[in-house]
C-alpha cells in the first residue's frame, strides 16, 4: 500500500497527481497530515503544494475534458464527501492517459460518480439560494447564516452579488466558520477566531440579537411568519412530502421556522 499526505486542497491534489506520474507510482491511499495512518504500508510519500506543479496538471486536463468537466471536477470537491479526492485522482488519471475524453463514457463507474457528486452540490447550492435569510442589522448591513451539508456557498456568490448589488451583505457558514462580505463593489472572505466568534452572538447562533436589527426588521420578520401561516392550508398539510421540499437541517436559520 502506497499513502500520499498532503493538505487537503484541490491545489495539493492536483501536485500529488503530478507528483504520482513523476515516480511512476500512484496512491493506493490519500491522507492529510495528522490523521490516522494504517498499520501496514509500504511507502509514504510526503506531497507539498506546489502551484507550478498543479498548474501543469491543469493545463494537462484542459486538454482533455471540456469547461463542463472541468467544472464538475471543482465542484465535486467542493462536496467534501469521503474518499472524493480518491475518486477524483482515478478520474483525473483515466482523463490524462485516456486517448480521448472520458467525461460522457458513464460506462466507466468513477465517471458515472462524479456525475452523480456533481448532481448533489448543484442540488445544495440551489437549496442555498431557496433557503437563505437575510436580516437587516441596525448600520444597514443585511446578515443571513448558513450550514449547507456541502460547501456550495462559493459556487452562489455570484447569484447573491447580482441580486443584491445596492445592499452590503454577510453571509457566514457556521459549519465551516467563514463566510463572505460584499462591500458594494466586491465579495470578500472573511472568518474569525473562537474568542472573536463567541463575543458575536449572531456568528453563534446564527440569528440578530434584537438590540442589533434595524427598527423595522423585526416587523418584517412577523409579517413573513405571519404571512407564512396564512397560506398554510391545515386540511393538506404534508409534513413528509414538507420536509423533502424543505429539509429539516435548514430550519434552524429560517425566519418563518423560528
Amino acid at each position: 500500500m502506497v499513502i500520499f499526505e498532503y493538505d487537503k486542497s484541490f491545489e495539493g491534489l492536483l501536485t500529488a497527481v503530478f507528483d504520482a506520474y513523476s515516480r511512476k507510482c500512484f496512491p493506493d491511499m490519500l491522507l492529510e497530515e495528522g490523521d490516522v495512518r494504517p498499520l501496514f504500508y509500504n511507502e509514504l510519500v510526503l506531497v507539498c503544494t506546489d502551484e507550478e506543479k498543479a498548474g501543469r496538471v491543469w493545463r494537462g486536463l484542459e486538454k482533455k475534458l471540456s469547461k463542463l468537466a472541468l467544472t464538475t471536477l471543482t465542484w465535486c470537491w467542493l462536496s467534501e464527501l469521503p474518499q472524493v479526492d480518491m475518486l477524483l485522482l482515478r478520474y483525473i488519471r483515466k482523463a490524462i492517459d485516456a486517448p480521448r475524453s472520458i467525461e460522457v463514457n458513464f460506462g466507466d463507474p468513477d465517471v458515472l460518480e462524479v456525475s452523480k457528486v456533481w448532481k448533489k452540490v448543484n442540488w445544495e447550492r440551489l437549496r442555498i439560494i431557496q433557503f437563505l435569510r437575510f436580516q437587516k442589522a441596525a448600520d444597514g448591513m443585511y446578515f443571513a447564516a448558513i450550514e449547507p451539508e456541502m460547501n456550495a456557498l462559493p459556487l452562489t456568490l455570484e447569484h447573491f452579488q447580482d441580486r443584491f448589488a445596492d445592499q452590503r451583505w454577510v453571509i457566514y457558514d457556521m459549519k465551516r466558520n467563514s463566510g463572505y462580505y460584499y462591500d458594494l463593489n466586491t465579495v470578500l472572505r472573511i472568518s474569525f477566531a473562537d474568542n472573536e466568534r463567541m463575543e458575536l452572538t449572531h456568528l453563534v447562533t446564527g440569528m440578530l440579537d434584537e438590540s442589533l436589527m434595524h427598527k423595522d426588521e423585526k416587523m418584517f420578520q412577523e409579517l413573513w411568519k405571519t404571512y407564512y401561516k396564512s397560506i398554510t392550508i391545515k386540511e393538506r398539510l404534508n409534513l413528509r412530502k414538507h420536509k423533502q421540499d424543505m429539509p429539516v437541517r435548514y430550519w434552524k436559520y429560517l425566519t418563518e421556522k423560528q
